[in-house]
């Protein structure tokens, strides 16, 4: 009888596992920024996914406990801290809604309260765009 051994088949299985489950943590990584002078500095050029329509990044500030979101929006870009207003958890991207994991909470790529539990919006930085490209968030510790 001619196949794969036990040992073989366990290493084709993991290997396709890993194949469908990696790029979905991808979404995981956030790319590590450090604020100075109590900004944040993003050349776009650099943020491709920041182009389209959708598009986001998630950014670990130096020293913050949490990421911050940037997300592409109708009017330009919103910075949006992911923790719920509600208990705290820290919210998902899911296509037009950040979705909270703990009680359901959603709210919009503005951060206002699509469905509760939470009653507040997320809490929005304010982001200007520089003649240059670049988006400059205004950071505070612990935004």
């Amino acid at each position: 009888m001619s196949g794969i051994d036990r040992r073989q088949f366990v290493t084709l299985a993991g290997a396709a596992l890993a194949v469908t489950v990696l790029p979905g943590c991808a979404s995981l990584v956030a790319t590590p920024v450090t604020p100075v002078g109590g900004s944040i500095r993003l050349a776009l050029r650099n943020f491709p996914q920041l182009a389209r329509p959708g598009g986001y990044v998630k950014l670990a500030p130096s020293g913050a406990a949490t990421p911050l979101y940037v997300l592409a929006v109708d009017q330009g870009y919103a910075a949006l801290s992911p923790v719920c207003t509600h208990q705290g958890c820290i919210v998902n991207i899911q296509g037009a809604e950040l979705v909270c994991p703990c009680h359901a909470s959603a709210f919009d790529r503005e951060g206002r309260v699509l469905r509760g539990p939470a009653e507040r919006p997320l809490r929005r930085l304010p982001a200007t765009l520089t003649a240059e490209g670049d988006l400059v968030i205004t950071w505070k510790e612990g935004a």
